[in-house]
C-alpha cells in the first residue's frame, strides 16, 4: 500500500549506508600467488600497446605507426614477417606499403590482411629492389599490381619480364641527358637565367627520354651538373 509508513520508510534509503553492508563471514581469504601473476603475464602474448611501444624503440616507428602496425593481431604478424625475413629493410616504408596499396587492395577485394596475394618475403624483396635502387617507386607499383593478381610470383622475374629495372651506367644516361639538352635549348637558357620551373621540365623530359627507367635523383644531379 503506498500509504502504509513501511513504504514510504524504503523510499528513504538512498545511501549504503542504508542498506548495512557487511562481510559474508562464509568466504576464505583469496591469497594469488605472485609467481602465478608472473606467469599468466608472460603467457598473455599480444598486448598491443607493450608491442606498439617496442616498435617504437626499436625500429624507430612514429606513435601513430607504432598504433596502426598493432590496431590487430595479424596485421601485427604481416608487419613482422616483413621486418624480419631478411635484409633490413626501413620499417617505415613496411608500414607505408601495408597502409598504403596493400590496405587499398584489401579493402577492394574485401580480404583480411592474412589472406593477401602478397606474402611478406614478396614485400620484402619488393623493398630491397627499391632500396638498392634496381627500380624506382613508380616501378614498384607496377610489380606490387603483378604480384597481386598472380601474374608472377619472383619480384626479380617481373622486374625481368616488364623491363623495369633503372638505368644504371652512368655513361648511358649522360648521352640521353646531353640528347635533352640539346632539343630543349630554351629552356636550358631559362635554367641558367634562374627558372626553377624549367628544370623540372628537363627532368621530365630525360625521364620520358629513359620511359622512366631513370633515377629521378640521378639525373637532376647530372644536369645541375652539366648546367653550370
Amino acid at each position: 500500500d503506498p500509504d502504509t509508513g513501511e513504504t514510504r520508510a524504503m523510499r528513504i534509503k538512498e545511501d549504503a549506508a542504508d542498506y548495512r553492508y557487511f562481510p559474508d563471514p562464509d568466504l576464505p581469504p583469496l591469497v594469488i600467488p605472485r609467481d602465478w601473476v608472473e606467469k599468466i603475464k608472460t603467457e598473455m602474448g599480444f598486448l598491443p600497446r607493450k608491442v606498439a611501444e617496442g616498435y617504437v624503440r626499436d625500429f624507430g616507428l612514429s606513435e601513430y605507426d607504432a598504433s596502426s602496425m598493432t590496431q590487430n593481431k595479424a596485421t601485427m604478424i604481416y608487419f613482422q614477417n616483413v621486418v624480419f625475413a631478411g635484409t633490413p629493410v626501413s620499417a617505415k616504408s613496411i608500414c607505408n606499403w601495408i597502409m598504403g596499396d596493400i590496405a587499398r587492395r584489401l579493402n577492394a577485394d574485401e580480404l583480411d590482411i592474412d589472406n593477401a596475394p602478397v606474402e611478406p618475403p614478396q614485400l620484402h624483396r619488393l623493398l630491397l629492389r627499391i632500396a638498392d635502387n634496381t627500380i624506382s617507386n613508380n616501378a614498384a607499383k607496377q610489380v606490387f599490381d603483378a604480384l597481386w593478381i598472380g601474374e608472377g610470383r619472383d619480384v626479380d622475374a617481373i622486374i625481368e619480364a616488364k623491363g623495369l629495372k633503372q638505368i644504371s651506367d652512368s655513361s648511358e644516361l649522360e648521352k640521353i641527358i646531353d640528347d635533352v639538352l640539346a632539343a630543349n635549348a630554351k629552356n636550358v637558357d631559362e635554367v641558367r637565367a634562374g627558372n626553377a620551373k624549367a628544370m623540372n621540365a628537363l627532368v621530365g623530359q630525360a625521364m620520358k627520354a629513359t620511359k622512366g627507367k631513370a633515377n629521378p635523383a640521378q639525373v637532376n644531379e647530372l644536369l645541375k651538373k652539366k648546367l653550370g
